[in-house]
């Protein structure tokens, strides 16, 4: 798993618009803030929604400050994903850095 700050993830994006991100927050964090064309899954249901990736797809994971996605990265690559990105400082880091417009909680 490859661990990018909000900055260098934000370049990876736009260098690389196939990846997908996916934010795993619960639904009151989500609907407070989320990245724009994110995909929500709650931590909660990620084992049940799995299948619906592909192994080689790159995917970066998203929460509030990198720890609960860190785990649900390590999760993936633990079930043969090759390409996890871990968003470190979550998506508080991201409103701080890359869009600070975003509310921050």
């Amino acid at each position: 798993m490859i661990e990018m700050t909000a900055i260098e993830l934000n370049k990876f994006i736009i260098q690389n618009p196939k990846i997908i991100l996916v934010d795993v927050r619960e639904n009151w964090e989500y609907n407070v803030v989320s990245i724009k064309d994110s995909v929500h899954i709650p931590i909660s249901e990620i084992q049940n929604k799995m299948l619906d990736f592909d192994e080689d797809q790159t995917i970066a994971f998203i929460c509030h400050h990198g720890v609960r996605s860190r785990m649900v990265g390590i999760y993936f690559e633990q079930n043969d994903f090759k390409n996890i990105i871990n968003l470190r400082g979550g998506i508080d880091s991201w409103a701080k850095t890359v869009d600070k417009k975003m509310p921050i909680y």
